[in-house]
């Protein structure tokens, strides 16, 4: 198995290259989960895995309630669909509650706090009264919680992880930006087709789901992704095969245990294609007449975060925290680590700041323009490099 190869097949099942999802909600259905705090760019992540998805698209399936925001698997904001939250938060909430214990007696939150500042907030938001932070914040102050600092957040997050908050429709902010509001679980998810899964199944469905799309990838990379132990998904895959028989394949590499899709066996343990230039220390193949590509996809990725035990086939260490005025944002030419990227608006434009490990020019400038192009339809303005 060719590094070259993994690169290719990963970005080929995380649908970043053809082919792709046909629309928002099957980019989220495939992936399970996108991770999504930096929530501006997190949009990206989910459309440029279509064909021409715009961030209005995004921002109504937000509002639609198709895609949902929530903190769940590590854990983290992440996007997951209406249909798919029910059964995938029931798994994940036993390690989250148990990993929050000490900031959860931190911050005074027992289960007596637990359980009447949940009633509270169900209660805020129940019948579509959709509400900010903002105003969740006045309403527990009101009746003796936290309304700022730690001791708010663990509440707000007790209540994602024990299903009975998830995000509602977003409101635009006083500057315009957009705002996470929240709403009462079963408004939200209630009726939809995954929530009834036991922990076997749940089991299942997680590692096919994770390792189609996502692979070739390690039981470790899975069990860090997703927050579950080594053991879990190990299970996981074994129940997979009985749900999905003849789906996903193993191959060994490097002394690791990869599993991915079956369909893909042949292409990544097949190649022994002829070397390219270097890129990361990694060779990159682009053969024939195959022309660059440049991406530009947020530091919290599923390219990126997918994978811990393995991501250093990405060809450089991300996500990064750069100190100074650098972007944080990970550029990637074919596949590989290659900068650094951010956006900021002026005048109705968007101003790209793409800081490349090495000049673009020829070939790569002009897949680096292309992208930018790509980024203002998606933005719905125009957009440049400065």
């Amino acid at each position: 198995m060719q590094p070259d190869d993994v690169v290719r097949t990963r970005l080929r099942r995380q649908q970043l290259r053809a082919p792709h999802a046909a629309t928002v909600d099957d980019a989220l259905r495939s992936l399970l989960a996108v991770q999504s705090q930096e929530f501006a760019y997190a949009r990206w992540s989910l459309a440029q895995r279509t064909g021409r998805a715009t961030a209005a698209a995004v921002e109504q399936a937000l509002a639609d309630g198709n895609v949902l925001r929530t903190h769940i698997l590590r854990p983290t904001w992440h996007f997951v669909h209406r249909d798919d939250l029910g059964w995938l938060m029931a798994l994940s909430a036993p390690r989250l509650h148990q990993g929050n214990k000490g900031m959860y007696r931190q911050t005074g939150l027992d289960e007596e706090a637990a359980a009447r500042s949940g009633a509270i907030l169900a209660e805020a938001v129940a019948g579509g009264a959709h509400k900010t932070r903002e105003e969740l914040a006045v309403i527990l102050d009101g009746a003796g919680f936290p309304s700022k600092g730690f001791g708010f957040i663990y509440i707000l997050m007790h209540a994602e992880i024990s299903r009975i908050l998830v995000s509602g429709v977003p409101v635009l902010s006083a500057g315009g930006a957009l705002k996470q509001s929240y709403a009462l679980f079963d408004e939200r998810v209630n009726g939809s087709a995954g929530g009834a899964l036991d922990r076997e199944a749940a089991l299942a469905q997680l590692a096919l789901r994770y390792f189609s799309s996502r692979g070739p990838a390690t039981i470790k990379d899975c069990a860090v992704w997703s927050g579950l132990t080594m053991k879990d998904v190990r299970e996981g895959l074994r129940l997979a095969a009985d749900l999905a028989p003849g789906a996903l394949g193993t191959l060994t590499a490097d002394g690791l245990d990869f599993h991915l899709a079956a369909e893909e066996l042949d292409a990544v343990a097949g190649s022994a294609a002829a070397a390219g230039p270097e890129i990361g220390g990694l060779e990159v193949n682009r053969p024939g007449t195959d022309r660059p590509r440049v991406d530009l996809i947020q530091c919290y990725d599923e390219y990126v975060m997918g994978y811990s035990q393995t991501r250093h086939y990405l060809g450089g260490s991300a996500p990064s925290f750069p100190t100074g005025d650098a972007p944080l944002h990970v550029v990637l030419l074919d596949g590989r680590l290659a900068g650094w990227w951010r956006h900021g608006f002026a005048g109705g434009i968007c101003e790209l700041d793409v800081r490349m490990d090495r000049p673009a020019t020829g070939a790569v400038k002009q897949a680096l323009d292309a992208e930018v192009a790509r980024y203002s339809r998606f933005l719905g303005i125009p957009a440049k490099l400065v």
